[in-house]
């Protein structure tokens, strides 16, 4: 069923989309249309009466403001009607003459017809050129932009006037600058001596381009304000990205559980602005008020819980646990004792799997039984964590500690654990499933700090839109992403609004050598950087801004033994099933890979022989791409920097190079 209607302006033929505003179509159809209170941004009511038009429907007609007249049925528009023309200038010079001098005001008055002054100059005319016209802009702004309520109407009549409660400046206001952004005639001043940058002006204004996206577009794109990054929950499970049991599957039939549809309906209780970033329109961090614990020191007491967001319940995924009070009461205690609910969660998600293959059994772990789903034992061991005391000492110590203690327990399970403890450099990986997406293998281990999103998440681009297909795509990613996000982790910017939402204009298949999902947002924080230093910041200057810290991040690594081609390759649960029932939940997605990629004939073969055949090309794979990968940074074949590359990028100070010549001298013996 369409959603194109048919209408006529002024005659000619024009289809619009159901519901779009009759301004818009208006506008769109090249013909200008009066207003003082229009903002494309905001959302419209109608305060200034300029825009009205005639339209005719089923015969009769009528006047309307074209700015909040949806368009719902087939009409036709009349914007210069005898009663049109009236009705604007008999109200531009009225206005005329309130404010005489007001540019806006002017340009209105000029545009109606009204070009001999006005006969409505009184005692309230106010001569002053940047007066207030009391066109509201600043009140929506900040209600819509900001999810504030600083600034509003009061009085009546010619007393009418915008103000802040009782007269008195608000504590609560943020200086998000939206209301001077958005004011017309300069009533509204910021004045911003704090940081003493250099344009003001300019970073407002980029900004606030931000923050009009984030307000228009969120709501139909990844409803952050509405869920935060819990929205994800529920498409990470439909593409079989959400790890499920330490990574083994990609959803499950109980992921409805812990979902945002669940988490917005029974736990989210705040739905207002988080301070996370003052003046962020964002909005995405959600909470839980009055939760009464089961557990733990503060049993029984009622608290407020900071989220969860979608790595944590991603974290709930892969221990098996879907249950919405465990994830909340789980991320309460994550947050009280000052531990990461992903290192937490993927650990437990590595201690179930151990337990149900019989590595360790309830003796070894104080008499807890920890199979995947486990809730109350996992709780348990995160209080133990916080107490110093019993398995959760042991647990604490992170995956890297418990393989290589496990494995001289246990030496013929030793492999295995490799395989499935899902940590690099000594970091638990991130809540997503990465096995069908090269990109993302790398951009997760061949991260300096470990498998997060600091520095690479690619794994739509890779696997759902397939943007990146060759090697050479893949190596030129994972040399923009890490440096991409490296420059906005130095600059304090939120990689949050870069990543999700993508401007109305700007839709298109992204190139892969863009390397950011959102390129008009990489644009608006050059300018940032530029309105605060007065130095201007381009793609070149950007890259190697960042990447002077990329390097020196890696030659600190190398100085902790944390660099090289070892540790910059994943455990094969990253790459492929370790297990047999983790081949055959996906047996025809391999065996149609094994023929059409491998060259493999999977008929008549056996799981087993299939899985090894599968890992040797999952292996070469990856191989190349960090060939390609180390190549791009201007790395060796070991993914070390070459001094070469250090004084190309000015930082082969003695100190650096002395530290990448002692790690050198070690590694050759």
């Amino acid at each position: 069923m369409s959603n194109k209607i048919e209408i006529t302006i002024n005659g000619n033929p024009v289809s619009v989309q159901k519901d779009t505003y009759l301004i818009k179509a208006i506008l769109d159809a090249g013909l200008a249309v009066p207003t003082l209170c229009h903002h494309k941004d905001l959302t419209p009511n109608g305060t200034c009466r300029l825009c009205m038009v005639e339209i005719e429907e089923r015969g009769k007609k009528k006047l309307v403001t074209s700015c909040n007249y949806p368009v719902r049925s087939s009409i036709s528009v009349e914007t210069k009607s005898e009663k049109v023309v009236k009705h604007r200038k008999l109200l531009a010079e009225m206005y005329l003459g309130r404010w005489p001098n007001v540019k806006p005001v002017q340009d209105v008055a000029r545009l109606c017809g009204v070009t001999d002054g006005s006969r409505f100059k009184s005692e309230i005319t106010d001569e002053n050129p940047e007066s207030c016209i009391l066109c509201g802009k600043c009140v929506r702004a900040c209600s819509e932009f900001i999810q504030e309520k600083i600034i509003d109407f009061a009085g009546r009549g010619f007393k009418r006037h915008i103000t802040m409660p009782f007269g008195q400046t608000d504590p609560h206001c943020i200086g998000c600058t939206s209301c001077a952004f958005v004011c017309p005639t300069g009533a509204i001043k910021i004045v911003d001596d704090l940081n003493n940058p250099v344009d003001p002006i300019m970073i407002r204004d980029h900004g606030m381009k931000v923050n009009a996206e984030m307000a228009t577009l969120d709501k139909n794109q990844c409803r952050m304000r509405e869920v935060g990054t819990a929205n994800i929950v529920e498409v990470m499970d439909k593409y079989d990205l959400l790890p499920v049991m330490n990574y083994q599957y990609g959803s499950h039939k109980d992921t409805w559980k812990i979902d945002s549809k669940v988490l917005k309906e029974r736990y989210f209780t705040q739905d207002e602005p988080d301070a996370c970033w003052f003046g962020c329109s964002m909005a995405c961090a959600k909470a839980i008020d009055n939760f009464e614990l089961k557990t733990g020191p503060y049993k029984g007491q009622k608290v407020c819980i900071d989220g969860p967001e979608y790595e944590t319940a991603g974290s709930a995924s892969n221990m098996g646990c879907f249950d919405g009070d465990f994830l909340a009461e789980f991320n309460f205690y994550c947050d009280t004792y000052g531990v990461d609910t992903i290192s937490v969660g993927t650990c437990m998600a590595f201690v179930m799997e151990c337990y149900e293959n019989g590595i360790i059994d309830k003796e070894y772990t104080g008499g807890l039984e920890v199979p995947f789903g486990a809730t109350d034992a996992t709780l348990e061991i995160l209080h133990q964590m916080a107490r110093g005391e019993g398995f959760g000492v042991e647990v604490g110590q992170g995956i890297k500690k418990l393989k290589e203690k496990w494995s001289k327990m246990r030496p013929d399970m030793a492999d295995f654990m490799h395989d499935i403890g899902m940590e690099a450099k000594g970091l638990e990986y991130s809540e997503y499933v990465s096995k069908e997406s090269l990109a993302q293998q790398g951009g997760y281990t061949m991260a300096i700090k470990g498998p997060q999103h600091d520095e690479a998440w690619l794994i739509f681009m890779d696997m759902v839109n397939n943007q990146i297909p060759s090697f050479e795509d893949k190596a030129e990613a994972l040399y923009y992403f890490p440096l991409f996000r490296t420059w906005f982790g130095i600059l304090g910017l939120c990689k949050i609004v870069w990543n999700d939402v993508v401007p109305a204009d700007n839709k298109t298949k992204y190139k892969p050598q863009d390397a950011a999902k959102i390129p008009d947002h990489v644009y608006n924080y050059w300018k940032f950087y530029e309105g605060m230093t007065g130095i201007a910041v381009d793609e070149e200057k950007m890259l190697n801004m960042s990447a002077r810290v990329h390097n020196l991040q890696k030659v600190m690594g190398l100085m902790f033994g944390k660099g090289g081609r070892k540790e910059d390759t994943p455990p094969y649960r990253a790459m492929g099933p370790v297990t047999k029932a983790e081949y055959e939940s996906r047996a025809e997605r391999y065996d149609k890979q094994l023929k059409e990629q491998v060259g493999f004939d999977p008929e008549g073969k056996t799981t087993e022989e299939k899985m090894n055949a599968l890992r040797d090309f999952r292996y070469s794979q990856y191989n190349k791409l960090m060939d390609s990968a180390y190549k791009r940074r201007g790395w060796d074949e070991n993914g070390i920097p070459t001094k070469e590359r250090l004084k190309e990028l000015g930082i082969d100070i003695p100190e650096v190079v002395a530290i990448l010549d002692r790690y050198l001298e070690k590694k050759n013996g």
